[in-house]
């Protein structure tokens, strides 16, 4: 029912910055959003949620660096990283959820390397 497209991954070096996307379909006005990333090896981690009223919760390890916020006029999802670590490296995954269902992108592959 919602459609998830994440954009905006991709190689940047120890410091540098990045921009997600996450476009969203259906009444996004509505919808707890959230950032994860998954990491080979390790379990999926929570980046940064909001809520539909702009409560945002941030994992520990990107408190900080990275901001998360939502347009709610353009049904989408933005992830600000800044001074990116090579710890950042993953595919990140948008995420919504409703009163009935949870959903999930396909992701976008982040790489921090010299």
């Amino acid at each position: 029912q919602v459609q998830l497209v994440e954009s905006g991954g991709g190689l940047v070096q120890p410091g540098g910055s990045l921009r997600l996307s996450c476009a969203a379909s259906g009444t996004f006005s509505r919808y707890f959003m959230g950032w994860y990333r998954q990491a080979p090896g390790k379990q999926r981690e929570k980046v940064a949620t909001i809520t539909s009223i702009g409560s945002i919760n941030y994992g520990d390890s990107v408190k900080g660096r990275f901001t998360i916020s939502r347009d709610n006029t353009k049904n989408t999802l933005y992830l600000q990283m800044n001074n990116l670590k090579p710890e950042d490296t993953a595919v990140y995954l948008c995420t919504a959820a409703t009163a009935f269902n949870a959903y999930w992108g396909q992701g976008t592959q982040v790489t921090v390397s010299s």
